[in-house]
């Protein structure tokens, strides 16, 4: 049963259900620690994987595997990140050429993450959804200017055309996975206007984030993914920042288990963060 990324078995799924009939009060953070622990299930850095743990036993617990403890907290996150603020409202156009612009970015620490999510919902046509996994948000500024916003977080558990690219079988898949990122979300913000400035944006951010990478979570990533809805887009900033167009989706999504190729299709494009990102990857 693939969950988050991870096979589970019938018997580790059993052990998750005894853990919980024998441990009164235990919470779901708890939960995921001790079965990280029980099976060593880490991270390249060598913490517990408890977050993509956690959201494994969500699905669990959806699908009637499992039935975990109520929430202790609940709240309404929707609602958290879909407030309206003056901090995001419409500003006049920017209209300027791409070489002009003094552009610099900042990774969203966690008091900026809420704006940042807030942008991301008002502007892009794909809203706010929680990050999966290892995540790093970026504002990229003129001076003071939020001028766009990208996401990097945790790649796809598997699509054809870029494991064909990268040439490993599953088992290096499932072993180095985590050496890859997604580019999940870039938006630039719609009264930013410049021709190129998107390719720039990448190009930039691209080259430091390796190094941010690194330093939150101790490793250096190999090589970026991205998807691109093709009926919206043609992917033409992500050409001219050199990343690679591999294929494309048969726009079934991960949770098509009966084949009904019900969502968009999207282009496949990579991008090498290190010149043997081919060999460390089939290692």
């Amino acid at each position: 049963m693939p969950y988050s990324g991870r096979h589970f078995s019938e018997e580790e799924v059993q052990w998750i259900r005894d853990l919980i009939a024998s441990s009164q009060g235990i919470n779901r953070a708890a939960i995921s620690a001790r079965f990280c622990e029980h099976v060593q299930w880490r991270k390249p850095d060598g913490g517990l994987k408890a977050m993509s743990c956690r959201v494994a036993l969500l699905k669990m617990h959806r699908e009637g595997l499992i039935r975990l403890p109520p929430t202790q907290r609940p709240f309404n996150r929707a609602s958290k990140h879909t407030e309206r603020t003056f901090l995001t409202l419409p500003k006049a156009p920017i209209e300027k050429n791409a070489g002009d612009f003094e552009l610099h970015c900042e990774v969203a620490e966690r008091g900026a993450v809420r704006l940042w999510n807030e942008f991301i919902d008002r502007y892009h046509y794909l809203g706010y959804s929680s990050l999966a996994g290892a995540q790093i948000r970026y504002f990229v500024k003129e001076h003071d200017e939020i001028l766009a916003l990208l996401s990097f977080s945790a790649a796809a558990w598997k699509t054809a055309p870029r494991d064909r690219f990268i040439g490993w079988d599953a088992s290096k898949r499932k072993k180095n996975l985590p050496l890859l990122v997604n580019n999940s979300r870039f938006l630039l913000l719609p009264w930013v206007r410049a021709h190129n400035l998107a390719s720039r944006i990448l190009a930039l951010v691209c080259s430091r984030l390796p190094d941010d990478w690194q330093q939150r979570y101790g490793y250096w990533p190999l090589l970026a993914e991205t998807f691109v809805d093709k009926e919206r887009f043609a992917g033409t900033c992500y050409k001219a920042a050199n990343w690679l167009c591999v294929g494309e989706t048969q726009g079934r999504g991960k949770m098509d288990r009966y084949n009904d190729r019900d969502q968009p299709v999207k282009t496949i494009w990579l991008y090498p963060l290190d010149r043997r990102w081919k060999e460390r990857l089939c290692a």
